[in-house]
């Protein structure tokens, strides 16, 4: 029986007649026709993808062919695609964070990228973490492209949704849209509002003061601001008063040629000022009447360090002792508080008038109460002088030190646990310490060797402004009443005002009439620059 399949001439056409013999063109034998196959078999493979049809000569010959041929179509693969470098997506990983500096530069780049985002691909697609901007959304791989924020099933490139084309969920655009390509609400949630910008502080001073005969000693503390806003100033053997309301410079009192003016402290309304001097007295004066109210003695040496509560005044002297003086008895003193192995350079009272800290040139902070005559708390952790205290009118029981030039340090102690809190080396002496009633900061002053004023603010303890101008060691530093201005002063002989501190929220509106006009007011220092404090 024979088949034929239907092939035309010179096709290769097997019978099955007698013997299996093959009908085969002329000029051809089973060997060639046996060696073909196996060379088109070793080239393509049986599994190839394609298989080429014999080549035929001009006599019906079969050959083997010399060259491969491909195919003219092509496949993508969207597994390889890298869509970060379209630079449309991030192309940092997934999830990962972005280090920034200082400068606003990164985050300027990171915000118009996020807003690219949402207009060419829409709120889903800008908005997978509003919350953080910086992190990044990983299309790169197939395991990102199953975020949640993608369906795997949306193509990434699509057609937006004309919301405009009506429908229940539809809003008409508005005609005040900031948005160049689509309507506000693909934007909602998305552009956060700007950082808000850090306060500016003024790098010098607003006004300076000469002071002919400002004590260039550590241990001292010859200036005061009181409730009236009168500026307090011992210069030599004398004290000045400097109205910041009139610019009236006031002499209030001469100890010429027998003492010398060791420290100033004005009471808590402001009417009536200590001094204590070199000899061991401290004076009562009527600021308003220039009068002095009484004398009391007690210490041994000088008084550099005065501090009210209430109709309580604490004073500290170079004989190592504290005597509490209540003005309204006769006695010079009711107790005497013993301690410190060393002249006590620093007192501070805290703001309800229930704790009393002292800090010592034997570089020791005590915490006293208002009944005992022994400390109830003692802090050794100084290893310098300790004449920087202030007390926080945010935080009750939270106390800030400071020690000297072998120290360096800003301390915060807790006195309500009686813990150390943390403790931060500023890199030069600490003079003095003033806490800002107005918002969590703090201002210190400092000596060797820097001469610096820093603003701080707590509890990050970050410097908000380095204040210079000084060129010798701040060693006097008080606050205006409203919480505003501070004025130091140093060896140099200069008072030197700044502007460091912002308003306080329930400070009323003061017209611009360039007059004072009474407590808590934004002061107004009518003072032409400089003007001289003179002796005499």
């Amino acid at each position: 029986m024979e088949v034929d399949d239907g092939a035309e001439n010179n096709e290769v056409v097997m019978s099955t007649t007698g013997g299996n013999s093959l009908n085969l063109p002329t000029g051809m034998t089973l060997d060639s026709l046996r060696l073909d196959q196996t060379m088109r078999m070793s080239r393509f493979g049986p599994g190839s993808p394609m298989k080429q049809q014999p080549l035929r000569n001009s006599n019906g010959v079969v050959h083997s062919p010399t060259r491969t041929s491909y195919s003219d179509r092509f496949i993508p693969s969207r597994s390889s695609s890298n869509l970060a470098n379209y630079a449309l997506l991030d192309r940092s990983p997934s999830g990962a964070h972005t280090a920034h500096s200082s400068d606003n530069r990164e985050d300027g780049a990171a915000a118009y990228s996020l807003l690219l985002r949402t207009e060419l691909f829409g709120a889903e697609a800008g908005g997978l973490s509003p919350a953080t901007p910086e992190k990044v959304m990983g299309f790169g791989s197939r395991e990102a492209a199953r975020s949640p924020g993608m369906s795997p099933t949306k193509n990434l490139f699509r057609f937006k949704t004309d919301h405009r084309a009506g429908g229940l969920n539809s809003r008409p655009e508005s005609p005040y849209s900031l948005s160049p390509i689509g309507i506000d609400g693909a934007l909602a949630g998305v552009v956060t509002s700007p950082r808000k910008a850090p306060r500016k502080i003024a790098r010098s001073p607003y006004k300076v003061l000469d002071a002919p005969a400002l004590q260039d000693d550590f241990y001292l503390n010859l200036v005061d601001w009181s409730s009236h806003n009168v500026l307090a100033v011992g210069l030599g053997t004398c004290v000045y008063l400097w109205s910041a309301c009139t610019s009236k410079v006031t002499k209030l009192c001469d100890f010429s040629p027998s003492d010398v003016v060791c420290s100033v402290g004005w009471t808590q309304r402001g009417t009536y000022l200590a001094v204590g001097t070199n000899l061991g007295e401290v004076q009562i004066w009527d600021a308003q009447r220039c009068k002095k109210v009484r004398t009391m003695g007690g210490h041994r040496t000088r008084v550099g360090t005065l501090a009210w509560s209430s109709n309580i005044l604490s004073s500290g002297s170079r004989d190592r002792n504290i005597l509490q003086r209540d003005v309204r008895v006769q006695d010079d003193f009711v107790s005497k508080l013993v301690g410190h192995k060393s002249e006590v350079c620093g007192l501070k009272w805290s703001y309800d008038d229930r704790e009393l800290a002292s800090g010592g040139n034997d570089n020791q902070l005590y915490v006293w109460n208002q009944q005992s005559t022994q400390p109830f708390l003692k802090f050794s952790e100084h290893t310098a002088a300790v004449k920087a205290i202030a007390w926080s009118p945010h935080q009750h029981g939270l106390l800030a030190s400071g020690g000297g030039t072998a120290d360096r340090c800003i301390r915060f102690w807790n006195t309500a646990t009686s813990t150390a809190l943390n403790s931060y080396d500023t890199g030069s002496q600490v003079c003095n310490l003033v806490w800002s009633k107005n918002v969590n900061e703090l201002v210190s002053t400092h000596g060797y060797s820097q001469n610096q004023i820093i603003v701080w603010r707590y509890p990050a303890m970050s410097k908000l402004a380095t204040l210079t101008g000084h060129t010798m060691r701040v060693l006097y530093l008080a606050i205006s009443p409203d919480g505003q201005t501070i004025v130091t002063g140093a060896g140099d002989e200069t008072l030197r005002f700044w502007n460091v501190f912002p308003s306080p929220k329930s400070q009323s509106t003061v017209r611009d009439t360039g007059v004072c006009e009474g407590i808590g007011h934004k002061n107004r220092f009518l003072v032409s620059l400089p003007f001289i404090l003179q002796v005499g």
